[in-house]
């Protein structure tokens, strides 16, 4: 399903906005006002933010998200503990759970964030296996030098 908006008398058709740059430039802020202009949702794509308690340094402003006395809502924020892992393989999974239902709720998708790889993996569709890591290759690997690992790759 796509969702129409007129602008300047011109419609415009899209399924997903994505906002990204680095931190503290003003994309929570821009996510939020389009969100709101726009009938839309905001799946945060930044893998800091996910992160329950992990609050200094990540961006995570919470007031921001909040406009004319209604809050935006939003997704992937505060969804884990600092020691559970998350990837982008995770982030993937996670945002084409949330796109969906964004899409059969008529709002408008908002992939905010910097974290250019999960941005990245989603816009160009990326096929990621879900494996488990070697823990004994780790293992051996950290008893390398930098010299030999490289003459290995």
């Amino acid at each position: 399903m796509q969702i129409s908006v007129m602008v300047n008398n011109i419609i415009n058709k899209f399924d997903l906005l994505v906002i990204l740059g680095p931190t503290a430039t003003g994309k929570t802020k821009l996510a939020v006002n389009i969100a709101a202009d726009l009938n839309g949702e905001i799946i945060s794509a930044d893998s800091r933010q996910v992160y329950k308690g992990m609050n200094i340094g990540t961006g995570k402003d919470y007031e921001e998200y909040k406009l004319n006395g209604k809050t935006i809502p939003y997704h992937l924020i505060d969804i884990l503990n600092p020691n559970e892992e998350y990837n982008v393989f995770h982030f993937q999974k996670d945002f084409q759970t949330i796109f969906p239902k964004l899409i059969r709720k008529r709002k408008l998708p908002i992939l905010c964030g910097g974290t250019g790889f999960y941005i990245k993996a989603i816009l160009m569709d990326f096929q990621l296996p879900n494996t488990t890591p070697n823990l004994t290759l780790r293992k051996e690997l950290e008893t390398w030098t930098r010299e030999d690992l490289i003459e290995e790759l």
